[in-house]
């Protein structure tokens, strides 16, 4: 296996098919940075020279995007911010709760979890 910036990328795969093991990199960033490095996206990934793999780093860090550690650690400090202030999302996010607008009353089960049954306690006589 190929490693490119910390991360397991298979030999097995197309380049273009095997950059989006990265975080942060998708598809059509794959297209670009292959593109601005000069690399056939129809290459597997074992027949990559040192200096393809290098190309493609560089490529990768010319962007600018933020990828793996920093792009989560950004995801993370932007829901603890919305928690923060009370905001409606961060209350939602805090609650486990949908936080765009859908429907709870029948649905979001991934979300909210195993069904909690509420049962009505009868008194006796």
């Amino acid at each position: 296996m190929a490693r490119l910036l910390g991360v397991d990328i298979p030999n097995e795969k197309r380049i273009e098919a095997s950059l989006p093991y990265i975080y942060g990199i998708g598809p059509s960033w794959a297209k670009r940075v292959l593109e601005s490095a000069g690399i056939d996206p129809d290459t597997r990934t074992g027949q990559l020279t040192q200096e393809q793999i290098g190309a493609i780093v560089t490529a990768i860090q010319q962007t600018g995007l933020p990828i793996e550690g920093d792009l989560r650690r950004d995801l993370q400090l932007n829901l603890k911010r919305l928690q923060q202030i009370n905001c409606y999302r961060g209350i939602r996010h805090r609650k486990s709760l949908p936080v765009r607008g859908q429907r709870t009353h029948t649905n979001a089960r991934t979300r909210k979890g195993k069904k909690k049954t509420v049962g009505v306690v009868r008194a006796k006589k």
